[in-house]
């Protein structure tokens, strides 16, 4: 009976752990343009200008918000990026401030929070699900990405593999 409780006290565990966030605090992805200028007017530390923060992408038409936090009294982060895909928020990029932020911090806290990474490489820890990407880059940025948007942004890209990526794999699978 007691081991019985140990698994599914475990299991609820893991799946706890396997929530990632939609976002970062009030700014999830999907939001429309507006909902998020609204939420950067709210929240000094991302350091939100107004419009001449935003900016259009000519030739694939996207939104991408741009903020300089270096300014701002106390903030963790010192850059930001939001860029929207058929006006939707479809990326969260925050360069955090490493004089206020370590890697290894972060790290270890998204670790305890969301488990191990999916992937992980000397410059990236990814984490995946159905409807998320978070990533944690070198030096300190964390990202938030729609899966279902970049998947489709792929799909439509035809961008196939160079002869070296596919090299890469073929040795990768021979170990």
């Amino acid at each position: 009976m007691k081991r019985s409780i140990i698994v599914l006290l475990c299991f609820f565990v893991c799946t706890l752990c396997s929530a990632l966030p939609s976002g970062y605090g009030s700014i999830k992805l999907g939001m429309g343009i507006d909902e998020v200028k609204a939420e950067l007017k709210k929240n000094p530390d991302f350091g939100y200008r107004g419009d001449r923060d935003v900016t259009l992408s000519p030739k694939t038409k996207q939104v991408i918000i741009e903020t300089d936090a270096v300014k701002a009294s106390y903030s963790f982060f010192t850059r930001c990026w939001f860029q929207f895909v058929d006006d939707k928020l479809f990326s969260i990029t925050l360069n955090l401030n490493e004089k206020r932020l370590d890697h290894n911090s972060v790290f270890s806290t998204l670790t305890s929070k969301y488990g191990n990474p999916s992937s992980i490489n000397p410059k990236r820890s990814s984490w995946e699900d159905d409807s998320v990407i978070m990533s944690l880059e070198r030096p300190l940025t964390i990202k938030y990405i729609d899966a279902a948007v970049f998947k489709k942004i792929q799909d439509e890209s035809g961008v196939k593999k160079t002869y070296e990526e596919k090299a890469v794999d073929e040795f990768l699978e021979s170990l």
